[in-house]
């Protein structure tokens, strides 16, 4: 009989191995020796001692689902269950127990991983949905539209939920798309028409302004440009494929006439310019008349200055009231030595001139003589009221006297 600390093999080759509850029969070796039958046996326990710690390294470090690895710990329990192996197999079934618990440790924590990650995906989830419903009432198309595709895209990434809740959810997210399409879709037909309507006004402007390039009526047809010009802006930008080219045909009708125009004030700019030195170089040869010497010659050259002056055609606006003042001072110089000189030879003035100063003389006289007598006679208070009389007299007689000397009296 042959024997270890764990097994024993008996005379008729039956072989036992040692447990808490006594000995276990292990199978029966008729095969060669009794410690080669033990030693058979030690190296299935030494197999089973390989096998559960695979298992055991392969529970720590890899995704075994606990599924698989309950099963694989049942498969091995089975076998130590058995007894067809020599060795510890107490031990083994401790370290099986101990597998079994790290197992379900492995699987709680995997399912509260699960869980948070069910609750952080129905977060991300229920923000996507809400972000989805407040874009779906913007106005801004592309932007809104393309953060709309991006959200698709993050959703498209989260795990599932539960049936219910997945299917409320993208039930309110796809709905909210759709609203967003729809609001879209309507703004760009209205703006379609707002843009062909554009279109059908452009062109008549268009033609408008194409008729009107060859024009000479240059104040009119300018001002009507302009508002064509305020019409083309009011009325909004036409489809891109016929926009260019209606501004194009505007503009260049436009062009044409401004250039035509530009060319006659240049022209009509030079002449006036030329006829603003011929008018300078005349008022000039006005101003050589004053002071006023001899009357008539000054007259008769005034008026043959101002002949040549008439036949000259305009200058230019802004130099026009400088040009024609000079000519004006020489003109009321002359107008006023024509006053002055048929003042001092008109007989019925000069006589009606010497009437009035008669007429105040005599006045003065006469107060000064009843102003002599009221001292004479001390009534002081009649001579002060008759001196203040003579001094309004005297005014008047001095202002007749100074008019009659200037008709030569």
């Amino acid at each position: 009989m042959s024997s270890d600390p764990w097994g024993r093999v008996d005379e008729t080759g039956t072989v036992y191995v040692r447990t808490a509850d006594g000995e276990q029969v292990v199978g029966s070796w008729q095969a060669g020796s009794p410690e080669e039958a033990l030693a058979y046996f030690e190296r299935k326990y030494e197999g089973l001692v390989v096998e559960i710690g695979l298992l055991e390294k392969r529970v720590q470090t890899t995704d075994l689902s606990a599924k698989d690895a309950q099963a694989a710990i049942d498969h091995i329990r089975e076998q130590v269950d058995a007894h067809h192996a020599v060795g510890d197999l107490q031990a083994l079934r401790e370290r099986l127990d101990k597998l079994v618990a790290t197992v379900e440790s492995r699987r709680e924590e995997r399912k509260q991983q699960r869980a948070k990650q069910s609750d952080q995906a129905r977060h991300a989830k229920e923000d996507l949905v809400t972000e989805a419903e407040q874009l779906a009432q913007s106005d801004q198309w592309r932007a809104a539209g393309e953060r709309l595709r991006a959200l698709v895209d993050t959703w498209k990434g989260l795990p599932r939920l539960d049936r219910k809740s997945d299917d409320e959810l993208w039930h309110r997210f796809s709905h909210a798309r759709s609203a967003f399409s729809k609001r879209r879709k309507a703004h760009f037909a209205q703006l379609d028409a707002q843009r062909e309507e554009a279109r059908r006004i452009k062109e008549r402007l268009v033609s408008e302004a194409e008729a009107l390039s060859g024009s000479t009526d240059w104040g009119p047809t300018a001002a009507r440009y302009r508002e064509l010009m305020a019409d083309w802006k009011a009325a909004g930008r036409a489809q891109r494929e016929h926009e260019d080219d209606l501004w194009n045909r505007f503009r260049g009708a436009q062009d044409v006439f401004f250039a035509a125009r530009s060319s006659v004030f240049a022209e009509r700019d030079a002449e006036q310019t030329e006829n603003l030195k011929l008018k300078e170089e005349l008022a000039e040869e006005a101003e050589k008349l004053l002071p006023i010497g001899d009357l008539k010659a000054a007259r008769a050259a005034f008026r043959s200055i101002n002949e040549r002056w008439e036949a000259i055609g305009h200058v230019p606006r802004d130099a026009r009231p400088k040009v024609e003042g000079r000519m004006h001072a020489v003109e009321r110089a002359i107008q006023e030595s024509e006053e002055t000189e048929w003042r001092r030879t008109n007989p019925e003035a000069r006589a009606r001139a010497a009437g009035l100063t008669g007429q105040l003389q005599g006045a003065v006289d006469k107060l000064k003589t009843q102003i002599e007598q009221a001292r004479a006679q001390g009534n002081s208070a009649k001579a002060d009221k008759l001196e203040r009389e003579l001094e309004g007299r005297q005014a008047l007689l001095d202002q007749a006297l100074k008019g009659l000397h200037e008709f030569g009296g």
